[in-house]
């Protein structure tokens, strides 16, 4: 049932191919905010499922996510996580409306809309970006948007793979405003299948142990 765990070298590669595929996306997000962001240095983990609660920093936390499927030569899951107060300004500033608010459901169905086409926009310049140092096949499913705890959004999107296998690599990258004032900052997580992150690895020549 263990999935395989990655070498150093694998992580490493990844790490490098995350790097420049959160780069697209960083800057994908400063258009549409029409300011400069700042991105962290993707992180590359492998997290075991039966310790997930630890690797969750603050799995109470309400958040706006886009989940999306991969497909092509990549499969696995994708997240854009924004905090509730960061998701409504981002919002309300592309749909030009201010009373928008994500405080309680039923949310206005534009909003959410919005949301979509937002992660929908950052996750194909991450995998564009992706698939042009690979050459491998990646596209995005159609989004699906949510608001709901950090914790129960993450594992959900999870249970089918901790079916088939203990551990998940996970790549994540944080964005910010470059302001430190500011509010905007947005969250991608990368859970590839354990056949997708055979076949990122090898792409640049890493390998399994």
């Amino acid at each position: 049932m263990g999935a395989p765990l990655i070498t150093q070298k694998g992580l490493d590669v990844v790490k490098e191919i995350s790097n420049i595929g959160a780069g697209h996306a960083a800057t994908a997000l400063s258009n549409l905010l029409s300011k400069k962001i700042c991105m962290s240095i993707p992180s590359v983990e492998v997290v075991s499922f039966n310790k997930l609660h630890e690797w969750l920093h603050d799995p109470d936390l309400i958040v706006a996510s886009v989940f999306l499927r991969l497909e092509g030569d990549i499969s696995g899951s994708m997240y854009l996580l924004l905090n509730r107060p960061a998701a409504e300004a981002l919002i309300r500033k592309v749909i030009k409306d201010n009373s928008f608010s994500l405080a309680k459901p039923p949310y206005n169905e534009v909003g959410m809309s919005a949301l979509k086409e937002i992660g929908n926009i950052l996750s194909s310049s991450y995998l564009s970006a992706l698939s042009d140092f690979t050459h491998l096949r990646v596209h995005p499913s159609v989004p699906l948007a949510a608001v709901d705890m950090f914790g129960a959004i993450i594992s959900q999107g999870l249970l089918e793979v901790s079916l088939m296998h203990d551990s998940a690599i996970a790549l994540q990258t944080v964005m910010k405003e470059e302001d430190p004032g500011g509010s905007t900052g947005a969250q991608i997580l990368l859970f590839p299948d354990p056949d997708g992150i055979l076949c990122l690895a090898e792409s640049l020549g890493g390998s399994y142990e």
